[in-house]
């Protein structure tokens, strides 16, 4: 029997390779332009909001284009000093005062309570932990009006001590859950060499389990900062006075028709300002964001 054999052109087999390139690249330059365009929209009210923050205020909602004509600083300088002998510095203060209190109350005692849910035996350990768990799922506003009345009778409206007393009790149930999956899952081998060694709870606790769950007290810190101060809402109606108002609060002083003007220029000025801090904190702790078990705990 005669067998045909297959004959290629190898001219049409190198233009049919082109043509799939030429494709493949038309398909990755499409890509790459509705990417860009997307970009570009997200981008614009941030880029148009530092250009504003360049120009003078009588040009800021004019009709003189996107780019300045005028390029200045001012509004930053009267964003800065708004309030006379009061200046923007008093608000970074505040703010990161609050900070600072709010991490390391999550710190301490949500690594405690991890800690006891996730190697401690004791009585009604998983309806604790499930009450727990729920109240992850409460809304903020629920808890509202008897929190400001307990702390009202207290005394404690006006002052910080809202804002920062109740992260020495681990009350952010969430950060409790990610320290309590994360410890479940250090070995168990550890801990027992400790106790034939004779340590006790709180040397396991500190010696042993804290430096291995440094991942997750990381990500506590960074998302404790973040929410601590970004927070508008319990801020607003816990600080009355002025002087003791944090950064959120204090840029909606900047369109308060009680004060008789509105500063547009410097309001933008000193968001821009306030981006600064939660940028930088994130980036100075992304390095450890990404170390593991091993490099923390056995280095």
């Amino acid at each position: 029997m005669a067998t045909t054999a297959k004959t290629y052109d190898p001219q049409a087999l190198r233009a049919h390779r082109q043509m799939r390139r030429n494709a493949r690249w038309l398909r990755h330059l499409g890509l790459h332009l509705l990417l860009i365009a997307l970009l570009a929209i997200m981008l614009y009210p941030v880029v148009w909001m530092v250009l504003s923050s360049l120009r003078p205020e009588a040009e800021i909602f004019g009709d003189m284009g996107f780019i300045p004509t005028n390029w200045t600083l001012e509004n930053y300088v009267r964003g800065w000093t708004l309030y006379g002998d009061l200046t923007f510095t008093t608000f970074y203060i505040n703010s990161f005062v609050i900070c600072a209190l709010a991490i390391a109350g999550n710190l301490i005692s949500c690594s405690m309570a991890a800690y006891a849910f996730a190697r401690l035996n004791f009585n009604l350990k998983w309806l604790l932990f499930a009450i727990m768990l729920g109240t992850i799922m409460l809304p903020i506003h629920v808890q509202l009006i008897p929190q400001y009345i307990f702390f009202l009778n207290i005394g404690w409206v006006n002052t910080i001590l809202p804002l920062v007393v109740p992260k020495f009790l681990a009350t952010d149930a969430f950060f409790i859950f990610l320290m309590v999956q994360f410890m479940r899952s250090l070995p168990m081998e550890l801990e027992q060499a400790a106790v034939v060694d004779g340590a006790s709870y709180w040397q396991r606790y500190w010696r042993i389990i804290l430096p291995l769950t440094m991942p997750a007290l990381v990500t506590t810190a960074v998302f404790t900062f973040i929410n601590t101060y970004n927070d508008f809402f319990s801020q607003l109606i816990y600080l009355t006075d002025t002087e003791k108002m944090t950064v959120p609060v204090a840029l909606r002083l900047f369109l308060d028709p009680s004060g008789g003007q509105s500063s547009f220029g410097g309001l933008f000025a000193m968001v821009l300002a306030s981006i600064g801090p939660v940028l930088g904190f994130f980036l100075a702790s992304q390095r450890l964001l990404t170390k593991g078990i091993a490099t923390q705990g056995f280095k």
